[in-house]
């Protein structure tokens, strides 16, 4: 485990996605302003708009989004390496998937070891070699 280990619990992260929550909504009611789409959880275009901000912000912005910014958290990689788009594909897609294909348990396992588990990982951050801490990046 990395050197710089400081995880972040079960309270801050549901609170970093709830705000990330409220900013997907807002930026997708502007785009649908914009572009003339409808705004819903059926619609393509909201899926694809949330599954972008998840997937390269992160990237893009030192692991943070802007609920895990506000929070004072974000996603680091394991390894100490720099956190990279397949990391999160891994994070988002992968994980997505086992989470659906267990019905949903997998995602209730998940909530769990964020509360109960030392390191605060959930199933998500193992398949991605990831975790969610306070510590801020080196940007070197």
């Amino acid at each position: 485990m990395h050197s710089t280990f400081n995880p972040a619990g079960f309270w801050v992260r549901l609170g970093a996605t709830l705000i990330d929550g409220f900013v997907v909504l807002f930026v997708t009611f502007l785009l649908s302003l914009i572009f003339n789409f409808p705004i819903n959880d059926d619609s393509w275009q909201s899926g694809l708009i949330e599954f972008l901000y998840a997937l390269t912000l992160p990237v893009l912005w030192y692991g943070y989004t802007v609920g895990k910014k506000v929070c004072g958290i974000r996603i680091a990689r394991i390894d100490g390496e720099k956190l990279h788009i397949g990391n999160m594909i891994l994070r988002i897609v992968v994980a997505g998937l086992l989470y659906a294909l267990t019905l949903g348990v997998g995602f209730i396992v998940s909530v769990v070891m964020v509360g109960v588990r030392e390191d605060k990982r959930a199933i998500h951050d193992f398949v991605a070699g990831t975790y969610v801490t306070y510590n801020p990046p080196d940007r070197n």
